[in-house]
């Protein structure tokens, strides 16, 4: 940022004067009547308006004065003239700097170079600036600064606005859709007794009154299944998770699932609901078929490959992963066991480091490992295998989704050998089990990574990119 202790000085010292005017630095007496964009589009001269924005730019001309404002929706010059807004409103525009934000009332008019403008009667401060805007900050090569001073990257990058925009977009197309057919939004506990329904570590924090620790969720999963036992045939729920992991550009600590379950469905037909849902999205977000995702065009035309887990990965490996002992093969291969040292997490890294790299297109990969996903139910014809898919679009994991495994007694056993991988601190979540006692209907569920999709869908190469706030580092 272009700034210096002697330009803030130099700052403060106008804010006092301003001051001694006795002019108020953070009005709120104004109330604007349109948005920029409404103003634009149709633009109709002479119009009475009142409208407030952010000056970007200043260019003065003796007793004249042209300026742009900008809000959220889009930009438009301003005149501010000696003789129409007097003396002492003329000298307030002159003490004002780049970045106050100002209510803006007058009319509609065309300059002779057919630049469309508002005549200034009359304006008010509304936000005195006292930091300066950056100049390039739309070329800063240090990105961490732009995702700390988001209000800035957000203030300076058209771009940048533009992804969050279309991130709001998408979230209300996802509940238009399933909403249209029959799904219910609903919400369960982020804190909870007992981390369930992925693997993974979680963020524990204390409840004071209760004396106890909870957990944030890592996934929803168990208590919307526990809805299903409760009667309601079709639940969604867009969640935040949160999971106590490394930081890369696919992987936030704390994101964004859209996770829903259908009673009476399985894994076939959250497929069929998938594909549905994207390419809805992309028609409706991107208008059209193929799109580009950094140096890939995506083609979503219908219907989307499928590949078998192990087929896949015997034919881009040479290796036949699903007949061998995993440890011998982890060591031909590289995959280090000191970090990779049970089964599951040895078959995870081999099919990411052989078959991820090529999945460009929309791909289900179906038939995976039992060993993999304790709460799928098992493929009949060859119990080693479970009925589930995982979607991946342009190197991403985007969604994940089973036939809903619904025997408690089952359940139990595979539960516990989980617990016997993931270490024996693992507790079994009793009161989910005791709810499948009671009777779960078959079903089908599928999880979706919101963030992932957005990155996909807004050609953005971190997911960082597109959240909000994203969690960094701690400066140095």
């Amino acid at each position: 940022m272009d700034f210096t202790p002697e330009v803030l000085k130099e700052r403060l010292q106008k804010i006092e004067e301003l001051k001694a005017k006795g002019i108020s630095l953070y009005s709120d007496v104004f109330r604007p009547t349109f948005r920029i964009s409404d103003l634009l589009e149709p633009f109709v001269e002479g119009k009475q308006v009142q409208v407030a924005g952010r000056m970007m730019t200043r260019r003065a001309h003796g007793k004249s004065v042209f300026a742009d404002l900008k809000d959220e929706t889009g930009k438009i010059q301003i005149y501010v003239k000696f003789d129409l807004v007097g003396k002492d409103q003329f000298e307030l525009f002159e003490l004002l700097d780049l970045g106050d934000i100002l209510g803006v009332d007058g009319s509609l008019f065309v300059t002779q170079k057919g630049e469309k403008t508002i005549k200034v009667n009359r304006f008010v401060l509304l936000s005195k600036i006292v930091q300066t805007l950056p100049e390039k900050w739309h070329g800063l090569k240090d990105v961490e600064a732009r995702y700390r001073q988001r209000y800035l990257d957000l203030l300076m990058n058209e771009d940048v606005r533009k992804v969050f925009q279309t991130r709001s977009k998408l979230i209300r197309e996802i509940r238009e859709f399933l909403e249209k057919r029959g799904f219910m939004e609903v919400e369960t506990p982020m804190m909870q007794p007992i981390p369930g329904g992925a693997r993974a570590r979680s963020f524990v924090t204390h409840h004071e009154a209760l004396h106890t620790d909870l957990h944030l969720r890592v996934a929803p999963e168990l208590y919307l299944k526990r809805l299903l036992v409760g009667g309601f045939s079709k639940v969604f729920e867009i969640n935040r998770n949160f999971r106590n992991e490394g930081l890369s550009t696919k992987h936030n600590p704390e994101f964004t699932m859209l996770e829903l379950y259908e009673a009476y469905s399985d894994s076939e037909r959250m497929m069929e609901l998938t594909e549905e849902l994207i390419v809805s999205l992309v028609q409706n977000v991107c208008q059209s078929e193929t799109i580009p995702f950094g140096k890939h065009h995506v083609n979503f035309k219908r219907p989307w490959k499928r590949v078998s887990f192990y087929e896949v990965l015997k034919e881009k490996s040479r290796l036949d992963w699903r007949n061998s002992d995993l440890k011998k093969l982890a060591g031909k291969v590289g995959i280090p066991l000191d970090h990779y040292s049970q089964d599951v997490d040895i078959l995870n890294e081999a099919f990411d480091r052989f078959v991820e790299p090529d999945l460009i297109d929309p791909t289900f990969v179906v038939d995976y490992p039992a060993l993999t996903t304790p709460l799928a139910k098992r493929n009949p014809k060859a119990p080693d295998l479970v009925e589930r898919f995982e979607l991946f679009v342009g190197q991403l994991e985007l969604a994940n989704a089973f036939s809903e495994l619904n025997d408690p007694f089952e359940q139990r056993e595979r539960l516990m050998k989980q617990k016997e991988i993931v270490g024996t601190d693992k507790k079994l979540d009793e009161d989910f089990l005791l709810a499948l006692e009671y009777g779960m209907p078959p079903a089908g569920g599928l999880g979706m990574g919101v963030d992932r999709l957005i990155m996909l869908l807004t050609n953005s190469s971190s997911i960082r990119d597109v959240i909000l706030f994203p969690q960094l580092r701690p400066e140095s």
